[in-house]
Parts: structure tokens; sequence; C-alpha cells
């Protein structure tokens, strides 16, 4: 229905590589989110805990809805098809 025509080897190639460089470029950005999110939420549970003169209860619970969260968006990245498939 709407085949395009194959491409060169090397135009073929080239192509790989650009998808090869969205792909780790997506999955670092990824990451460092989940590093950032992670760091913020022990600095806030940490200054939080302070505030409220409490044990370090919320240093805990914050970090880990931080990462059930991004888990969650992680598994909605990847769980997306691409529009070609």
């Amino acid at each position: 229905m709407n085949k395009q025509p194959p491409l060169p080897a090397d135009k073929k190639q080239e192509a790989q590589q650009q998808d090869n460089k969205r792909f780790l470029l997506r999955y670092a950005s990824l990451g460092t989110q989940l590093l950032a999110a992670l760091g913020i939420g022990v600095i806030a549970g940490l200054q939080a805990d302070k505030w409220l003169h409490s044990s370090p209860l919320l240093a805990c619970i914050l970090p880990l809805l931080i990462l059930s969260l991004i888990f969650y968006k992680l598994y909605k990245e990847t769980s997306r098809k691409k529009p070609n498939e």
C-alpha cells in the first residue's frame, strides 16, 4: 500500500546508526531523570524530616514514591509501539 522503495546499503546503514543514536539518547535521558528525581526526593525528604522533627520517615518514603512513579513512566515509554509497526 504505502511501500517505500528500498534504500541503498549505505543509506540503510546510516539510517540504522541514526536510530541507534536516538535510542541511546532516549534511554540516557530517562536514566538522568531517574537520578535527578531520586536526589531531589532524598533532599526534600531530609528537609521535611528536619522541619517536622520526625525520624527519617519522609527521607525513605519520598524516594520510593518517586521511584515507583518513574518506573511507571519508564513502562509507558518503553511499551509504546513505533508508528511504522
